[in-house]
């Protein structure tokens, strides 16, 4: 019952920060620290229960997905490969050194001051949808995904941040963004689940299942609330609140007022 009181928390932290330049993993780590959640295969349950989340993304966007629009999978293989090949190559190094909850709020930290730099001033963009896209603007996209390797410093941030430096619009960035979560959350998902399938069981499918409902629907909230927020408003209340956030968890750790796993 713990357990699956723990996946319903750890679900609804999931969906309602994958999409948000805030880091998903970052606070799935921060949060099963503080709930002590330690089920066998926890970094490979974090990473499953995205797959929540982007089938929110699936559902919101059905219709340019199934209608397959060969312009926009094109777009999503190019930015895919970077962070692909990359992750395969140094991913079992980044969770054994990086997936602990200091390091993670340095990358929030530093994060949050990238995001205030890039948001400081109105940019003219020369993408202004996705639609307008070029091969060349999704490969930039995909080298700035190749950042969120680094857990805390998010996946849709990395994405969004690196795709209005490179000219795209805010608003075309944040959606591009949503869009490259589906080909990047299934790779991780199913890679993570393959490796370590010798530590499932029967008795965890509870546990996954309502993980994966509550990303979905927490998710799907946030994707319909994000891209109404974007088209009027910038990102540095983001930034403040990763910056306030890591510097709270430095603090409590420094202090020794909560006892942050370090294994």
């Amino acid at each position: 019952m713990t357990d699956l009181i723990n996946a319903f928390i750890l679900g609804i932290v999931e969906g309602l920060t994958e999409f948000l330049p805030i880091s998903s993993t970052g606070h799935l780590i921060l949060a099963g620290d503080l709930l002590g959640f330690d089920a066998p295969g926890r970094d490979a349950f974090y990473v499953a229960i995205q797959t929540g989340a982007m089938l929110a993304v699936v559902w919101e966007y059905r219709a340019r997905f199934f209608r397959i629009d060969l312009l926009l999978w094109r777009n999503l293989i190019v930015a895919f490969i970077p962070a692909a090949v990359l992750g395969l190559l140094v991913g079992g190094f980044i969770k054994a050194h990086l997936f602990k909850p200091v390091p993670v709020a340095l990358a929030f930290i530093v994060g949050g001051v990238i995001i205030l730099w890039v948001d400081r001033k109105e940019r003219n963009f020369r993408v202004e949808s996705t639609r307008a896209m070029t091969w060349l603007d999704a490969l930039k996209v995909g080298v700035a995904q190749c950042f969120a390797l680094i857990p805390g410093t998010s996946r849709s941030g990395a994405t969004i941040i690196g795709g209005m430096l490179f000219g795209l619009s805010r608003t075309a960035a944040t959606e591009f963004s949503f869009f490259l979560a589906v080909p990047t959350l299934i790779a991780a998902g199913a890679y993570d689940s393959w490796k370590n399938r010798h530590l499932f069981s029967a008795d965890d499918l509870g546990m996954w299942g309502v993980g994966l409902v509550m990303s979905f629907v927490s998710a799907f909230v946030v994707i319909r609330w994000l891209i109404r927020y974007v088209a009027t408003h910038d990102f540095r209340w983001f930034a403040w609140y990763r910056i306030a956030f890591g510097i709270v968890v430095l603090l409590t750790a420094w202090l020794g007022w909560v006892e942050w796993r370090v294994d």
